[in-house]
């Protein structure tokens, strides 16, 4: 062979050790080389997997090659080929059987006479794989220049080694990407921590030292605005995973046809937009922690395919027959009461089960007691920094309303009556004062009543009905909240004609929460 045909062959493999490409197309583009380089009727890439060696890339052969496993200790010329420390040719008449017998195309049956070469493949000088090629003419390889063979394995390990690093660095980035996009989308509540001093919190935290160093499934439960994703990230801090990426999907805010990609991800041309191949979030998060948010939102066929994961580890991209292990512990939450859902149906039971191996709930920020305070006081700490203000802090009018209220959307709305709070006392100073002073008026808390009796939708908290904060403080703290959560809800029967699910969903909060803060306040369905 000339050595304008040798540089024709070699020059695209050396611009390809720079190209990120797919694997397949990577090892289709060497065969074609080497068969340029050195013509022959069959030749296969095979890689090193344990004790087998797995073809991942066959010309000449027929297709069924890629789906076979050619174990070692049963196939002496791959043994031979791997033991030697260059090419070898092997003669005509050698007595060892041909692990391509019955394999190249357009031949049937026993081969007849013909040459066979081969030579390993190391990366960071141990054995990658094998390059073989056959020739069905006697003498084929008589005058091949073992040398050209062995500089082309060099070459092809080069590439397989460059594919492997551009494969890695690729893993990074993609993992890098949706981590920032997650902590972009969090702003600040990325940094923040579980926050209380009352009986109901020193629980969670107890909880949290037990399941968190497990690896086991977590069910987190709790109603909205409670903080479940908070509750995850701390169980995932106090992980052996905690070095590695927690990766969240919000299942509520994903369409059914696009759940499956974003979970297993997809290859190209997998439907209609799917212009390259993409991971999932099981992949990205391989090592670390996925949270599932609003884990009863997704579709029952979705759930089937995710229990499979959770059982096996292997991950299917969508349009692909090739699974992929992945080492991931799943945290999960919801606001719906699954126990229930799978009793109607919207739920497998065995994807539950298998879901809440560790079931943890959340208690409501009215069941915390004077939490509500030191919570409070940690959103002050933020909005004071925001506005760039000296101090910020609240009178005893705003504890008392903080107390009183029930707080239907939990450390959410706390939050956000706090940051509306700050808002309209800074309208209201005359002056930009040093310390800013919180009243009850400035958090809004309180609705006027109507004259028919029933409480009025104002301004206050998610448009959400509240009595007066000033009525049931003559009880102690525990009264004034019972008190005030029995009004609420009795109301919200009342207007709804004693419609529980239209009265939950009035007061944003689950139905089978509602029954059960209902039972635990003494409140019976009317018949």
């Amino acid at each position: 062979m000339t050595q304008a045909r040798q540089l024709a062959a070699l020059l695209p493999l050396l611009t390809d050790l720079t190209q990120e490409l797919a694997d397949d197309e990577r090892y289709r583009r060497l065969l074609e080389g080497l068969r340029t380089l050195l013509p022959c009727d069959a030749t296969a890439l095979l890689r090193l997997d344990g004790a087998d060696l797995v073809p991942v890339a066959v010309s000449g052969l027929t297709p069924d090659t890629l789906g076979r496993r050619f174990p070692v200790a049963e196939h002496p010329r791959l043994a031979e080929l791997l033991a030697a420390p260059g090419p070898v040719r092997f003669p005509a008449d050698s007595p060892l059987p041909d692990p391509y017998d019955g394999l190249v195309e357009g031949m049937h049956g026993h081969l007849p006479v013909h040459d066979c070469l081969g030579c390993v493949l190391r990366v960071e000088s141990r054995p990658w794989g094998l390059l073989t090629l056959d020739a069905l003419e006697q003498g084929r390889f008589s005058g091949v220049d073992l040398d050209l063979l062995e500089a082309f394995a060099s070459l092809a390990a080069a590439s397989v080694a460059a594919s492997g690093r551009i494969r890695a660095l690729s893993d990074q980035a993609e993992v890098a990407r949706a981590q920032f996009a997650e902590a972009l989308g969090q702003g600040p509540r990325s940094a923040r921590q579980l926050i209380g001093q009352s009986a109901a919190h020193r629980q969670l935290l107890r909880e949290i030292e037990l399941a968190g160093p497990s690896d086991l499934c977590v069910l987190i439960q709790g109603e909205t605005g409670v903080g479940k994703e908070l509750m995850a990230r701390a169980l995932h801090a106090a992980s052996a995973r905690a070095g590695k990426p927690m990766i969240s999907i919000n299942c509520a805010a994903l369409p059914d046809a696009l759940v499956e990609s974003e979970l297993f991800g997809h290859v190209k041309g997998a439907y209609t937009g799917a212009t390259s191949d993409r991971r999932g979030r099981f992949e990205l998060a391989d090592g670390g922690t996925l949270f599932l948010d609003e884990v009863g939102e997704l579709p029952l066929a979705t759930q089937a395919k995710l229990l499979r994961v959770l059982q096996e580890g292997q991950v299917q991209r969508v349009g692909s027959d090739r699974e992929h292990r992945v080492d991931v512990r799943v945290i999960a939450a919801t606001n719906r009461d699954l126990a229930d859902q799978v009793r109607q149906k919207p739920m497998r039971a065995d994807f539950y089960h298998r879901l809440s191996v560790y079931p943890l709930h959340v208690p409501a920020l009215r069941e915390r007691g004077r939490d509500v305070l030191t919570v409070a006081g940690y959103f002050l700490e933020e909005a004071r920094a925001r506005h760039r203000l000296g101090g910020l802090r609240l009178d005893a009018g705003a504890q008392a309303a903080l107390l009183a209220h029930a707080w239907p959307g939990n450390v959410r709305e706390l939050e956000h009556t706090v940051g509306r709070a700050v808002i309209r006392a800074l309208a209201g100073s005359p002056a930009r004062p040093r310390i800013l002073t919180l009243g009850a008026a400035d958090l809004d808390l309180a609705v006027p009543t109507r004259p028919d009796g029933e409480a009025q939708t104002g301004e206050g908290v998610a448009g959400e009905p509240a009595t007066s904060s000033a009525g049931p403080l003559d009880l102690d703290y525990r009264q004034a909240v019972s008190a005030f959560e029995t009004g609420l809800i009795e109301r919200a029967l009342q207007q709804h004609q004693g419609n529980w699910t239209a009265a939950a969903r009035s007061l944003h909060v689950d139905r089978a929460n509602l029954a059960r803060m209902a039972r635990r306040l003494g409140i019976a369905p009317r018949p």
